[in-house]
């Protein structure tokens, strides 16, 4: 089996072709059809949370997958959009919420939402990416950390941010060597110490985002073993230090403390 650093830059290398090699598969290529064909169709908040199949492939290409359920909730997200500091989706703590409602943005756009290319061919590419990551985590889930960081690495603004998304403290945690229980401590110690190894704006810098995920990856291969197929999936995108239930963590959402900004 291909180690987690081969593993990793075989894909990073071969990376158009890997897509294409995916787009093309049967069951990707049929879903993606079906949403270019029919998304700009809907013109309705409501009507694009009852297609569940439109929906479902939209939430998937946002890393929300585990939250299709939740249709009042995000039709919520989408009916009161992101203009107003008081709507909804601003005062969640996760921003893949606030790139969901600026994607479908009914509440500025109306019928028109859909008709711009971020709503079509742009959640389409989201969609790919996500399932590479997904299919490279079949067989080592540090290929698809490293994936995982390497898309989020541009958005990344603060340490509080990073360490509110738990695949990205992951990927931090085996970089610096850093225990697991650490996480359980006092969050703005833990910020400190990271803070003081680690500069934003470098994963900004393709060279030195590179070598950092370089770095990563043979980390985690020495600890977990080339042969390891059978690893824990990380929820990526998840809240840090704890594993809520699904009634919990929408709760939790409200609490938009800043510091992730």
């Amino acid at each position: 089996m291909t180690g987690t650093v081969e593993g990793f830059r075989q894909i990073v290398k071969n990376f158009d072709r890997t897509l294409a090699s995916l787009a093309a598969r049967g069951d990707v290529k049929r879903d993606s059809a079906y949403f270019l064909a029919n998304i700009r169709g809907v013109k309705t908040a409501d009507e694009f949370v009852a297609n569940d199949r439109l929906f479902g492939y939209a939430m998937t290409a946002f890393g929300l997958k585990d939250m299709v359920y939740a249709k009042a909730f995000m039709r919520k997200v989408l009916n009161e959009g992101l203009d107003g500091d008081k709507s909804f989706a601003l005062q969640l703590a996760d921003v893949r919420f606030r790139d969901f409602a600026e994607t479908f943005n009914f509440a500025r756009y109306g019928a028109s939402a859909t008709a711009f290319d971020r709503a079509q061919q742009g959640t389409v590419d989201r969609y790919l990416r996500i399932e590479l990551e997904a299919e490279a985590g079949k067989a080592d889930e540090g290929v698809r950390l490293a994936l995982y960081f390497q898309r989020k690495a541009s958005g990344i603004s603060s340490i509080y941010g990073l360490m509110g998304d738990a695949a990205l403290y992951k990927v931090i945690q085996t970089s610096l060597g850093l225990p697991a229980a650490m996480s359980g401590g006092d969050i703005d110690k833990q910020a400190a110490l990271i803070g003081g190894k680690v500069v934003i704006d470098d994963f900004k810098d393709p060279a030195k985002l590179d070598a950092f995920l370089m770095n990563f990856t043979a980390r985690w291969q020495v600890s977990h073993g080339t042969a390891v197929r059978q690893i824990p999936q990380i929820g990526l995108g998840q809240p840090v230090l704890a594993a809520f239930d699904n009634e919990l963590m929408l709760s939790m959402q409200t609490l938009n403390t800043g510091r992730g900004k």
